[in-house]
């Protein structure tokens, strides 16, 4: 079983993660791709996130009646801060037969050697970095040339269409009683109404 793990804060999820998922599951031909929202990202411990609640929900909802992405909830329930190498190694003891494909952008990939552990995340997955932002395939070759030997050797590099969405942009416009159409799916953005997310930034 070859297995996508795709981990994030999906504050809210749009359609540059899903596309980034779905680029990476036809490329790396991923039986299935898993969506891991994070309880406590490391890198975002001094902002407000939504409740993982809202998250998976908003998850659920873009994913849905698409069998090959799954909502992974295991972050959220181990609680604490959410470190990529502990996850990746309990799927590992979980899955011993699959391959771990892990997905990222191109931001989280110039930071990885600041991850807990990038060696041995290279170890337990393929990573899979794609250039959703303004970052050509190039640049990322580049990052990846500075990388020590052992991580270079697990990356792949995927391009995919230029989509300036950010979760970022969406809450901001949200605040900012701007629209978010066609930003997100519909279901997400009805989700984010009902509930008034993102509101009061």
């Amino acid at each position: 079983m070859k297995l996508g793990i795709f981990g994030g804060t999906f504050d809210p999820v749009h359609y540059g993660h899903l596309i980034l998922a779905e680029t990476a599951r036809e490329a790396c031909r991923l039986d299935e791709v898993r969506f891991l929202p994070a309880y406590s990202p490391p890198h975002k411990r001094d902002q407000s996130i939504s409740t993982g609640k809202h998250r998976v929900e908003m998850l659920e909802l873009a994913t849905a009646g698409y069998p090959e992405f799954v909502v992974d909830q295991r972050e959220l329930n181990r609680q604490g801060t959410s470190f990529t190498v502990e996850t990746l190694a309990e799927i590992t003891e979980q899955l011993p037969e699959a391959e771990l494909h892990f997905l990222m952008g191109a931001d989280s990939l110039i930071d990885l050697p600041n991850w807990k552990q990038p060696q041995r995340i290279a170890q337990l997955a393929k990573i899979v970095a794609v250039n959703r932002d303004s970052n050509s395939s190039e640049d990322l070759r580049e990052v990846v040339n500075h990388l020590p030997d052992s991580i270079q050797r697990s990356v792949e590099i995927l391009d995919m269409p230029q989509i300036g969405i950010s979760a970022r942009d969406l809450r901001s416009r949200i605040s900012e009683k701007r629209s978010i159409r066609f930003l997100t799916p519909r279901a997400v953005e009805r989700y984010i109404q009902e509930h008034d997310l993102y509101r009061a930034l």
